[in-house]
């Protein structure tokens, strides 16, 4: 498949050439509630959050560590749907302008239709997709569809993965490469040391893509350790983690403490 520039990759350089490094967090819609997804969103967005990955709430998201896994689960207790999902990820990308992106798993788009999802996602302002559960192996009709809707179809380097297959995975993608820092699940505490450096330097070997950079970040010294390694910094758990023990409103002033 030939590659292209998507919006969301210009988008990232442009933004790299103001800041030596962004930043990119991660809510699960829905939770606490839809209202407080859009509040949390816009205090992120006021304190300086460069781009934003959106979670569909899903049973059994198999990537993610008891926090986000709390989440999903609380957010779908609470009644939380595909469709509510897409009407307030609609409604974020028409208020604020920085780019936004899906994150969910492969039965989502199944059960919706893997090309309607993806317009779906065009029609509404999304910038791209990550889906961890389906390898580019196995999605060319997913593929297919992210060309055609000119959206990012976002793959993900982790610490076992061969060159060889970084260098496929970044073929298949576009917009940027997501690099876990560690092995597992989302949420646990990451050494941020030299073998990570040496895995962020190996990741840039193997993609021309912008490389964000997560799992266990989660303040400001993690963010200078990345600086100048990686060209995006990814505040996923820690976020709910603090929305959950300090409320909602802590959630700017923490952000304010990343970007500062």
């Amino acid at each position: 498949m030939a590659k292209q520039e998507t919006k969301l990759e210009l988008s990232i350089r442009a933004a790299r050439e103001k800041k030596d490094i962004l930043l990119m967090t991660h809510i699960v819609l829905g939770y606490p509630s839809f209202d407080d997804s859009l509040r949390v969103v816009e205090d992120m967005v006021k304190a300086g959050v460069d781009l934003m990955e959106l979670q569909i709430p899903f049973s059994e998201p198999m990537a993610d560590g008891p926090v986000i896994l709390k989440a999903n689960a609380e957010a779908l207790k609470a009644g939380a749907t595909v469709d509510q999902s897409f009407e307030m990820a609609e409604k974020m990308a028409k208020e604020f302008d920085i780019p936004f992106l899906f994150m969910t798993y492969y039965n989502i788009l199944f059960c919706q239709g893997v090309t309607s999802f993806v317009e779906r996602c065009k029609s509404i302002g999304m910038q791209g997709c990550i889906v961890p559960d389906l390898p580019p192996a196995e999605g060319q009709d997913y593929l297919d569809a992210m060309h055609a809707a000119e959206l990012a179809p976002i793959h993900i380097f982790t610490p076992n993965t061969p060159e060889q297959r970084m260098r496929f995975l970044s073929d298949n993608s576009s917009g940027f490469i997501y690099s876990v820092a560690r092995k597992g699940v989302t949420g646990k505490d990451t050494a941020f040391s030299s073998e990570l450096e040496t895995y962020l330097a190996q990741c840039r070997n193997n993609t021309g893509l912008p490389l964000a950079v997560g799992f266990g970040v989660k303040s400001p010294e993690d963010i200078n350790f990345l600086r100048g390694k990686a060209d995006i910094a990814v505040v996923g758990s820690e976020t709910i983690r603090v929305m959950e023990e300090k409320g909602v409103a802590a959630v700017k002033p923490f952000i304010e403490t990343l970007v500062a």
